[in-house]
């Protein structure tokens, strides 16, 4: 039996598998399009557009490659599944304070989805560790690049 890999969310996985067809259905042709255009035109060894074409589409196959690899060692998990809400579990939106009462709403996101700017933190980062299972009332400490901070839980809430 297959182990459970890295959690993300349904729409996370989504977004992967846009990317995926999008390189392979529309970007990967019109290279391919190109190098084949630029093949005709002669010696190859100068020839800028099919030099650059092939880099480009080598370039597209390893991100192809990495995206299959990802998506097949992903385990989607629905946060709107969550039976127990009354404590942080992956998918969870969270509300906290530090010690001088800043708050901020974060989101416990899987790695492949992270956005820091817009408050979806990975699963695996040294704030989504620390928040795994607390409860409301909580209060974590956190081991940051910038220093150890406390963050209490003020609010719990899953999509």
């Amino acid at each position: 039996m297959k182990p459970a890999g890295p959690p993300i969310t349904p729409a996370g996985m989504a977004a992967l598998k846009a990317r995926y067809d999008l390189l392979l259905g529309t970007e990967r042709p019109a290279i391919v399009e190109i190098v084949s255009w630029a093949a005709g035109n002669g010696d190859r060894s100068e020839n800028g557009d099919y030099l650059y074409g092939r880099k480009k589409m080598r370039e597209i196959d390893r991100e192809l490659a990495h995206l299959i690899k990802r998506m097949k060692a992903l385990r989607v998990v629905d946060p709107a599944a969550q039976v127990d809400r009354s404590r942080v579990f992956f998918g969870a939106r969270v509300t906290i304070a530090d010690e001088d009462d800043n708050q901020q709403t974060v989101t416990l996101v899987g790695d492949d989805e992270q956005d820091a700017g817009a408050g979806l933190i990975g699963w695996s980062s040294p704030m989504a560790r620390a928040l795994r299972g607390s409860g409301l009332g909580d209060v974590r400490i956190v081991t940051l690049p910038s220093g150890t901070r406390e963050w209490e839980v003020l609010g719990i809430a899953y999509d």
